[in-house]
């Protein structure tokens, strides 16, 4: 059950950071602070991403109870990066350069070894 809440907390965290993306994505009218501010309190797509976090946090707290911190956080950090990339590249139409592709492999050689 832990591993399955820490999968869930893995892309909610991910699943936010493409949510506050998305939500970024909508032309502004202003570069002002206030107008920021005022711009994500009433984006749906950013408030989604806050909940996301949020949810995400709560299951990575339930996790952290369970499994020690110098494994859950580095499994966490990098298997959230690696969606986070490929779900850009897939939806987000962002580039991913060879060396990236390197670094991914990199990473998942990393979380297998952390996680042993």
């Amino acid at each position: 059950m832990t591993y399955v809440i820490f999968t869930i907390s893995i892309v909610l965290n991910a699943l936010a950071n493409i949510l506050m993306k998305v939500g970024a994505l909508k032309p502004k009218d202003s570069n002002q602070l206030i107008d920021v501010f005022t711009n994500m309190a009433t984006n749906p797509v950013i408030i989604a991403g806050i909940v996301c976090f949020a949810l995400g946090l709560a299951a990575y707290n339930y996790v952290l109870i369970k499994v020690n911190l110098s494994v859950a956080y580095p499994i966490n950090t990098s298997l959230g990066f690696v969606l986070v990339v490929l779900v850009s590249w897939l939806f987000l139409k962002e580039t991913i350069t060879p060396v990236q592709i390197g670094g991914i492999g990199l990473i998942i050689v990393g979380v297998f070894m952390v996680a042993r």
